[in-house]
Protein backbone atom coordinates (compact mmCIF):
# COMPACT_ATOMS: atom_id res chain seq x y z
CA UNK A 1 0.00 0.00 0.00
CA UNK A 2 1.21 3.52 -0.83
CA UNK A 3 2.44 5.48 2.17
CA UNK A 4 2.82 9.05 0.87
CA UNK A 5 0.46 10.90 3.21
CA UNK A 6 0.68 14.05 1.11
CA UNK A 7 -1.09 12.35 -1.76
CA UNK A 8 -3.81 11.03 0.50
CA UNK A 9 -4.46 14.55 1.79
CA UNK A 10 -5.86 15.38 -1.67
CA UNK A 11 -8.76 12.96 -1.27
CA UNK A 12 -11.12 15.38 0.53
CA UNK A 13 -10.72 17.78 -2.43
CA UNK A 14 -11.46 14.97 -4.85
CA UNK A 15 -14.57 14.10 -2.83
CA UNK A 16 -15.80 17.71 -2.87
CA UNK A 17 -15.34 17.99 -6.63
CA UNK A 18 -17.17 14.71 -7.18
CA UNK A 19 -20.08 15.73 -4.94
CA UNK A 20 -20.43 18.99 -6.90
CA UNK A 21 -21.20 16.94 -10.00
CA UNK A 22 -24.16 15.37 -8.19
CA UNK A 23 -25.94 18.68 -8.69
CA UNK A 24 -24.54 19.50 -12.12
CA UNK A 25 -25.12 15.98 -13.54
CA UNK A 26 -28.30 15.15 -11.66
CA UNK A 27 -29.46 12.57 -14.21
CA UNK A 28 -26.65 10.29 -13.03
CA UNK A 29 -27.75 9.97 -9.41
CA UNK A 30 -30.82 9.01 -7.44
CA UNK A 31 -30.62 10.88 -4.13
CA UNK A 32 -33.28 11.75 -1.58
CA UNK A 33 -35.79 9.22 -2.90
CA UNK A 34 -37.04 5.76 -2.09
CA UNK A 35 -34.68 2.96 -3.19
CA UNK A 36 -34.79 1.67 -6.72
CA UNK A 37 -35.00 -2.04 -7.58
CA UNK A 38 -31.82 -3.92 -6.69
CA UNK A 39 -29.76 -5.57 -9.40
CA UNK A 40 -28.63 -8.23 -6.95
CA UNK A 41 -32.21 -8.92 -5.84
CA UNK A 42 -33.39 -9.23 -9.45
CA UNK A 43 -30.55 -11.68 -10.15
CA UNK A 44 -31.69 -13.72 -7.13
CA UNK A 45 -35.24 -13.72 -8.47
CA UNK A 46 -34.02 -15.04 -11.82
CA UNK A 47 -32.07 -17.80 -10.05
CA UNK A 48 -35.12 -18.76 -7.96
CA UNK A 49 -37.28 -18.84 -11.08
CA UNK A 50 -34.83 -21.24 -12.69
CA UNK A 51 -35.20 -23.55 -9.69
CA UNK A 52 -38.97 -23.85 -10.19
CA UNK A 53 -38.99 -23.78 -14.00
CA UNK A 54 -36.25 -26.43 -14.30
CA UNK A 55 -36.31 -28.34 -10.99
CA UNK A 56 -33.40 -30.69 -10.48
CA UNK A 57 -31.07 -28.82 -12.86
CA UNK A 58 -29.97 -26.14 -10.42
CA UNK A 59 -28.72 -25.81 -6.86
CA UNK A 60 -30.89 -28.55 -5.38
CA UNK A 61 -30.31 -32.09 -6.59
CA UNK A 62 -31.97 -35.36 -5.46
CA UNK A 63 -35.46 -34.01 -5.97
CA UNK A 64 -38.30 -36.49 -6.46
CA UNK A 65 -42.07 -36.53 -6.52
CA UNK A 66 -42.18 -36.97 -2.76
CA UNK A 67 -40.31 -33.78 -1.86
CA UNK A 68 -40.79 -31.54 -4.89
CA UNK A 69 -43.97 -29.87 -3.64
CA UNK A 70 -42.32 -28.80 -0.38
CA UNK A 71 -39.20 -27.53 -2.15
CA UNK A 72 -41.06 -25.60 -4.84
CA UNK A 73 -43.56 -24.28 -2.30
CA UNK A 74 -40.78 -22.74 -0.22
CA UNK A 75 -39.28 -21.05 -3.28
CA UNK A 76 -42.66 -19.75 -4.45
CA UNK A 77 -43.25 -18.26 -1.00
CA UNK A 78 -39.86 -16.53 -1.12
CA UNK A 79 -40.47 -15.35 -4.68
CA UNK A 80 -43.75 -13.77 -3.59
CA UNK A 81 -41.93 -11.62 -1.05
CA UNK A 82 -38.97 -10.77 -3.28
CA UNK A 83 -41.12 -9.91 -6.28
CA UNK A 84 -43.54 -7.82 -4.24
CA UNK A 85 -40.69 -5.84 -2.73
CA UNK A 86 -38.87 -5.19 -6.00
CA UNK A 87 -42.02 -4.44 -8.00
CA UNK A 88 -43.10 -2.00 -5.28
CA UNK A 89 -39.75 -0.22 -5.56
CA UNK A 90 -40.14 0.06 -9.32
CA UNK A 91 -43.73 1.34 -9.06
CA UNK A 92 -42.81 3.81 -6.33
CA UNK A 93 -40.18 5.38 -8.54
CA UNK A 94 -42.73 5.79 -11.34
CA UNK A 95 -45.47 7.17 -9.08
CA UNK A 96 -43.78 8.94 -6.19
CA UNK A 97 -43.61 12.40 -7.75
CA UNK A 98 -47.20 12.47 -8.95
CA UNK A 99 -48.81 10.33 -6.23
CA UNK A 100 -46.48 10.18 -3.21
CA UNK A 101 -49.09 8.58 -0.93
CA UNK A 102 -49.91 5.59 -3.15
CA UNK A 103 -49.53 2.21 -1.41
CA UNK A 104 -47.08 0.65 -3.85
CA UNK A 105 -46.83 -2.65 -1.96
CA UNK A 106 -50.60 -3.03 -2.32
CA UNK A 107 -50.26 -2.44 -6.07
CA UNK A 108 -47.23 -4.72 -6.37
CA UNK A 109 -48.53 -7.85 -4.66
CA UNK A 110 -51.26 -8.71 -7.23
CA UNK A 111 -48.70 -8.33 -10.02
CA UNK A 112 -46.27 -10.62 -8.21
CA UNK A 113 -48.95 -13.24 -7.61
CA UNK A 114 -50.19 -13.03 -11.20
CA UNK A 115 -46.68 -13.71 -12.49
CA UNK A 116 -46.47 -16.76 -10.23
CA UNK A 117 -49.86 -17.92 -11.54
CA UNK A 118 -48.48 -17.78 -15.08
CA UNK A 119 -45.43 -19.97 -14.38
CA UNK A 120 -47.19 -23.26 -15.29
CA UNK A 121 -48.08 -21.86 -18.72
CA UNK A 122 -44.54 -20.50 -19.15
CA UNK A 123 -43.18 -24.01 -18.47
CA UNK A 124 -45.42 -25.45 -21.17
CA UNK A 125 -44.02 -22.99 -23.71
CA UNK A 126 -40.44 -23.58 -22.54
CA UNK A 127 -40.88 -27.32 -23.09
CA UNK A 128 -41.56 -26.52 -26.75
CA UNK A 129 -38.50 -24.25 -26.85
CA UNK A 130 -36.30 -27.01 -25.42
CA UNK A 131 -37.67 -29.53 -27.90
CA UNK A 132 -37.11 -27.10 -30.78
CA UNK A 133 -33.45 -26.77 -29.78
CA UNK A 134 -33.06 -30.55 -29.50
CA UNK A 135 -34.71 -31.21 -32.85
CA UNK A 136 -33.08 -28.25 -34.59
CA UNK A 137 -29.46 -28.90 -33.61
CA UNK A 138 -27.78 -32.17 -34.69
CA UNK A 139 -25.13 -31.56 -32.02
CA UNK A 140 -27.70 -31.76 -29.22
CA UNK A 141 -27.56 -35.27 -27.77
CA UNK A 142 -30.37 -34.93 -25.23
CA UNK A 143 -32.93 -32.46 -23.93
CA UNK A 144 -30.88 -32.38 -20.70
CA UNK A 145 -27.89 -31.04 -22.62
CA UNK A 146 -30.01 -28.21 -24.01
CA UNK A 147 -31.23 -27.19 -20.55
CA UNK A 148 -27.79 -27.43 -18.96
CA UNK A 149 -25.68 -25.70 -21.57
CA UNK A 150 -27.50 -23.75 -24.29
CA UNK A 151 -27.22 -19.96 -23.87
CA UNK A 152 -30.10 -19.45 -26.29
CA UNK A 153 -32.46 -21.30 -23.96
CA UNK A 154 -31.22 -19.28 -20.98
CA UNK A 155 -31.94 -16.02 -22.78
CA UNK A 156 -35.35 -17.25 -23.94
CA UNK A 157 -36.26 -18.44 -20.44
CA UNK A 158 -35.50 -15.07 -18.86
CA UNK A 159 -37.30 -13.31 -21.71
CA UNK A 160 -40.48 -15.38 -21.23
CA UNK A 161 -40.72 -14.39 -17.56
CA UNK A 162 -39.74 -10.77 -18.22
CA UNK A 163 -42.32 -10.54 -21.00
CA UNK A 164 -45.11 -11.44 -18.57
CA UNK A 165 -43.96 -8.72 -16.17
CA UNK A 166 -43.82 -6.32 -19.12
CA UNK A 167 -47.42 -7.22 -19.99
CA UNK A 168 -48.38 -6.60 -16.35
CA UNK A 169 -47.07 -3.04 -16.60
CA UNK A 170 -44.11 -3.50 -14.27
CA UNK A 171 -41.41 -0.88 -14.96
CA UNK A 172 -37.63 -1.43 -14.81
CA UNK A 173 -37.58 -5.07 -13.73
CA UNK A 174 -38.38 -6.75 -17.09
CA UNK A 175 -35.54 -4.88 -18.77
CA UNK A 176 -33.21 -5.55 -15.84
CA UNK A 177 -33.93 -9.27 -16.23
CA UNK A 178 -33.27 -9.43 -19.96
CA UNK A 179 -30.14 -7.29 -19.66
CA UNK A 180 -28.91 -9.67 -16.95
CA UNK A 181 -29.38 -12.52 -19.42
CA UNK A 182 -27.77 -10.39 -22.15
CA UNK A 183 -24.64 -9.92 -20.04
CA UNK A 184 -24.35 -13.69 -19.53
CA UNK A 185 -25.26 -14.96 -23.00
CA UNK A 186 -24.58 -12.15 -25.47
CA UNK A 187 -28.23 -12.41 -26.59
CA UNK A 188 -30.29 -9.21 -26.35
CA UNK A 189 -34.06 -9.78 -26.33
CA UNK A 190 -36.28 -6.86 -25.37
CA UNK A 191 -39.04 -7.99 -22.98
CA UNK A 192 -41.64 -6.26 -25.13
CA UNK A 193 -41.04 -8.55 -28.13
CA UNK A 194 -43.72 -11.13 -28.92
CA UNK A 195 -42.28 -14.60 -29.50
CA UNK A 196 -44.26 -17.77 -30.16
CA UNK A 197 -43.43 -21.23 -28.79
CA UNK A 198 -40.79 -23.49 -30.28
CA UNK A 199 -38.26 -20.66 -30.63
CA UNK A 200 -34.63 -21.73 -31.10
CA UNK A 201 -31.54 -19.51 -31.08
CA UNK A 202 -28.57 -21.55 -32.31
CA UNK A 203 -25.19 -20.50 -30.87
CA UNK A 204 -26.70 -17.13 -30.10
CA UNK A 205 -23.90 -14.63 -29.54
CA UNK A 206 -24.79 -11.22 -30.94
CA UNK A 207 -28.50 -11.82 -31.52
CA UNK A 208 -30.60 -8.66 -31.08
CA UNK A 209 -34.41 -8.71 -30.98
CA UNK A 210 -36.15 -5.33 -30.67
CA UNK A 211 -39.12 -4.29 -28.58
CA UNK A 212 -41.88 -4.53 -31.20
CA UNK A 213 -40.59 -7.62 -32.99
CA UNK A 214 -43.22 -10.29 -33.61
CA UNK A 215 -42.07 -13.89 -34.03
CA UNK A 216 -44.36 -16.79 -34.85
CA UNK A 217 -44.27 -20.48 -33.96
CA UNK A 218 -41.25 -22.66 -34.66
CA UNK A 219 -38.83 -19.92 -35.72
CA UNK A 220 -35.07 -20.52 -35.74
CA UNK A 221 -32.34 -17.86 -35.79
CA UNK A 222 -28.57 -18.14 -35.72
CA UNK A 223 -25.81 -16.07 -34.14
CA UNK A 224 -25.44 -12.42 -35.04
CA UNK A 225 -29.00 -11.94 -36.30
CA UNK A 226 -30.48 -8.47 -35.80
CA UNK A 227 -34.23 -7.84 -35.83
CA UNK A 228 -34.13 -4.08 -35.56
CA UNK A 229 -35.64 -0.74 -36.50
CA UNK A 230 -35.10 0.85 -39.91
CA UNK A 231 -35.86 4.41 -38.80
CA UNK A 232 -37.14 6.28 -35.77
CA UNK A 233 -40.08 8.66 -35.57
CA UNK A 234 -39.32 12.09 -34.08
CA UNK A 235 -41.55 14.73 -32.56
CA UNK A 236 -41.74 18.41 -33.56
CA UNK A 237 -38.65 19.15 -31.47
CA UNK A 238 -36.59 16.48 -33.15
CA UNK A 239 -36.66 14.14 -30.17
CA UNK A 240 -37.18 10.42 -30.64
CA UNK A 241 -40.70 9.28 -29.88
CA UNK A 242 -40.77 6.70 -27.12
CA UNK A 243 -43.20 3.83 -26.82
CA UNK A 244 -44.13 0.57 -28.45
CA UNK A 245 -45.23 1.75 -31.91
CA UNK A 246 -44.35 -0.87 -34.51
CA UNK A 247 -40.76 -0.34 -35.66
CA UNK A 248 -39.32 -3.87 -35.72
CA UNK A 249 -40.00 -6.71 -38.18
CA UNK A 250 -42.43 -9.62 -38.10
CA UNK A 251 -41.32 -13.22 -38.68
CA UNK A 252 -44.15 -15.64 -39.41
CA UNK A 253 -44.29 -19.32 -38.43
CA UNK A 254 -41.42 -21.59 -39.46
CA UNK A 255 -39.00 -18.87 -40.58
CA UNK A 256 -35.25 -19.60 -40.48
CA UNK A 257 -32.73 -16.74 -40.32
CA UNK A 258 -29.06 -17.62 -40.79
CA UNK A 259 -26.01 -16.03 -39.18
CA UNK A 260 -25.43 -12.28 -39.27
CA UNK A 261 -28.56 -11.46 -41.25
CA UNK A 262 -30.14 -8.08 -40.51
CA UNK A 263 -33.89 -7.58 -40.87
CA UNK A 264 -35.17 -4.05 -40.24
CA UNK A 265 -38.41 -2.12 -40.14
CA UNK A 266 -41.88 -2.31 -38.67
CA UNK A 267 -43.45 -2.90 -42.08
CA UNK A 268 -41.09 -5.76 -42.94
CA UNK A 269 -42.87 -9.12 -42.80
CA UNK A 270 -41.08 -12.40 -43.49
CA UNK A 271 -43.68 -14.92 -44.61
CA UNK A 272 -44.24 -18.45 -43.36
CA UNK A 273 -41.37 -20.91 -43.85
CA UNK A 274 -39.15 -18.36 -45.58
CA UNK A 275 -35.38 -18.76 -45.27
CA UNK A 276 -33.11 -15.72 -44.92
CA UNK A 277 -29.49 -16.48 -45.76
CA UNK A 278 -26.36 -15.36 -43.95
CA UNK A 279 -25.31 -11.70 -44.12
CA UNK A 280 -28.51 -10.63 -45.89
CA UNK A 281 -29.62 -7.03 -45.28
CA UNK A 282 -33.41 -7.04 -45.56
CA UNK A 283 -35.74 -4.02 -45.37
CA UNK A 284 -38.69 -5.27 -47.42
CA UNK A 285 -41.25 -8.01 -46.96
CA UNK A 286 -40.71 -11.55 -48.20
CA UNK A 287 -43.49 -13.91 -49.38
CA UNK A 288 -44.01 -17.31 -47.74
CA UNK A 289 -41.80 -20.22 -48.83
CA UNK A 290 -39.12 -17.89 -50.21
CA UNK A 291 -35.35 -18.19 -49.88
CA UNK A 292 -33.37 -14.93 -49.77
CA UNK A 293 -29.60 -15.14 -50.32
CA UNK A 294 -26.79 -12.88 -51.47
CA UNK A 295 -25.25 -13.45 -54.88
CA UNK A 296 -22.24 -15.73 -54.81
CA UNK A 297 -19.18 -13.77 -53.67
CA UNK A 298 -15.78 -13.94 -55.39
CA UNK A 299 -12.68 -14.91 -53.43
CA UNK A 300 -9.34 -13.40 -54.40
CA UNK A 301 -6.29 -15.45 -53.36
CA UNK A 302 -2.79 -14.00 -53.79
CA UNK A 303 0.03 -16.55 -53.73
CA UNK A 304 3.61 -15.28 -54.06
CA UNK A 305 4.96 -18.62 -55.28
CA UNK A 306 2.19 -19.05 -57.84
CA UNK A 307 1.86 -15.64 -59.39
CA UNK A 308 2.15 -11.96 -58.75
CA UNK A 309 -1.43 -11.57 -59.91
CA UNK A 310 -4.34 -12.39 -57.60
CA UNK A 311 -6.22 -15.61 -58.30
CA UNK A 312 -10.00 -15.21 -58.49
CA UNK A 313 -12.46 -17.99 -57.73
CA UNK A 314 -16.22 -18.04 -57.79
CA UNK A 315 -17.94 -19.87 -54.94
Amino acid sequence: MATDIRLKEELPTVTDLLVETYTECSRLNHLGHEPLPSRDAVAEIVADLYEVLYPGYGKRQNLHIGNIAYYVGSIIDALHDKLTNQIARALRHELCEESPHVDCEKMAQPKAVELLRRLPDIRKVLEQDVDAAYRGDPAARTHHEVIFSYPGLEAITVYRVAHELYRLGVPFIPRMMTEFAHSKTGIDIHPGATIGPGFFIDHGTGVVIGETTEIGVGVKVYQGVTLGALSFTKDDDGELLKGSYKRHPTLRDGVVVYANATILGGNTVVGERAVIGSNVWLTESVPPDTTVVLEKPRLRLRGAKLSHEPLTYEI
